[in-house]
């Protein structure tokens, strides 16, 4: 009996006589997580808006994103979309009164995607519709040669 407990001791022994590891590694974990949130970082404002538009290309900067903003989206077969609600012709305007101001007394910052297939004055006619009521501060969003969306400052006063 006396053997029996020798040889196991003997065998825990031949191992290296240490316990068994019960760390993870967690750097690997930290790396795969910082990727993924990266690629969501990436891709959240390209999911914003849902109204398919083919955005022309420029080679603006980009522009911070506002936490109070609103996306007027005009297709190409002319019809405008607020956020992704689109809208009868001369609903713009009601649905633009009804959007209260901020708590700092100004308007949220819009901004409008338009299809590059369309008229220019299709699109100056809702940037009017736009200054009428108030919004003064309009962002155009464009396309960048690489494929991401960059919005292009422009105010309407």
């Amino acid at each position: 009996m006396a053997m029996g407990l020798h040889g196991h001791a003997r065998s825990r022994r031949g191992r290296g006589g240490r316990a068994p590891m019960a760390e993870i590694n967690v750097t690997p974990l930290v790396d795969v997580m910082l990727v993924l949130l990266i690629i969501f970082m990436v891709t959240a404002p390209l999911l914003k808006a849902g109204v398919p538009v083919e955005l022309p290309e420029s080679r603006a900067k980009a522009l911070a994103e506002e936490a109070q903003q609103l996306t007027v989206s005009i297709a190409r077969d002319g019809t405008v979309y607020l956020d992704d609600a689109a809208l009868a012709p001369g609903e713009l305007a009601e649905r633009l009164a009804a959007i209260p101001p901020g708590s700092d007394g100004k308007l949220p910052l819009v901004t409008l995607r338009a299809d590059r297939a369309l008229d220019y004055g299709r699109v100056i006619g809702v940037m009017g519709e736009l200054n009428r009521a108030g919004f003064t501060s309009i962002s155009l969003v464009t396309v960048a040669g690489g494929g991401a969306v960059i919005a292009g400052s422009g105010g309407a006063e």
